[in-house]
């Protein structure tokens, strides 16, 4: 795997959901999976663990639904720390909200369940196996999607010690190009490949599976982005204040349009995905 350097480690913040009703989104993430509401208005709610926020939801009624078609958000991704804590989660959803579950996936390097909030946002919840265990060949984590039983996993698996922790792990997007989201997030981020399937390429720093899936499956062709609701702003936090000033000073040789103020960077990929990187201690909404 070819190391660009964007950062030593890196961590995504709180997932932004711009949504229409934000009292029955809330109560998907909330009642269903178990979020704890850590702050909440009218206007805005933040859900998380243990003071870690994992979803933002923002109130955005005059907005419609973007066609799957469109860039935007594919899922986020959840990742739990344990099995037993996956399948207790992904077993209340399937009870409390059948309709919701849209499949499961085994991907060598970890195990996941498939959902769609109440608006169509995806949702993976998902248990990393060890490190250890991946398989790298020619610098590639060697990934595929197998079927997992979704009853028999939960019942092999759930028990009454459940370990809670968990955050966001990936954020996967829908793009129009792939070779165009290599250029970007590749050759002008930093961000490492570490897989690329037909339709598909992902990226990490730190040798993480992905810290960022991209997908034409259905949104080929894809130009940019209408205010819609869906994906808000995916906040990154990079390992130091350099790292952010760094990345701005690349992206400024590049002449492309970007922000940078207060240690917070701000830039749209091409089809106007709206990214954030901040250091440590420097997060905000």
């Amino acid at each position: 795997m070819t190391k660009h350097n964007l950062s030593k480690h890196l961590e995504i913040e709180p997932s932004q959901l711009f949504v229409g009703n934000i009292s029955n989104v809330k109560s998907f993430y909330a009642d269903t999976l178990g979020l704890q509401t850590l702050e909440s208005s009218p206007s805005r709610v933040l859900l998380g663990h243990d003071n870690t926020g994992i979803i933002e939801l923002i109130s955005k009624p005059k907005l419609m639904h973007a066609s799957p078609r469109e860039a935007g958000l594919f899922h986020n991704a959840i990742l739990f720390q344990s099995r037993a804590s996956l399948a207790r989660a992904a077993g209340e959803m399937i009870l409390q909200r059948p309709e919701s579950f849209s499949g499961t996936g085994d991907h060598l390097v970890s195990e996941a369940f498939y959902f769609n909030d109440p608006e169509g946002n995806g949702l993976e919840l998902y248990f990393d196996r060890p490190e250890d265990t991946w398989q790298w060949q020619n610098g590639r984590v060697v990934m595929d999607t197998l079927y997992i039983d979704p009853l028999q996993y939960i019942s092999q698996h759930a028990n009454d010690k459940l370990v809670d922790d968990k955050k966001i792990g990936h954020v996967h997007l829908r793009v129009g190009d792939i070779n165009t989201a290599r250029k970007f997030y590749v050759d002008t981020l930093g961000f490492d490949i570490t897989a690329q399937v037909p339709g598909a390429l992902f990226v990490s720093v730190g040798g993480y599976h992905h810290h960022i899936g991209l997908n034409n499956w259905l949104s080929e062709g894809a130009g940019l982005r209408s205010p819609a609701l869906g994906l808000g702003n995916v906040t990154m936090e990079l390992d130091s204040e350099d790292a952010v000033r760094n990345l701005a000073a690349k992206i400024e040789s590049t002449e492309q349009s970007f922000g940078y103020a207060n240690g917070k960077l701000q830039v749209n990929d091409p089809w106007g995905n709206q990214l954030s990187f901040t250091a440590p201690g420097n997060v905000s909404s």
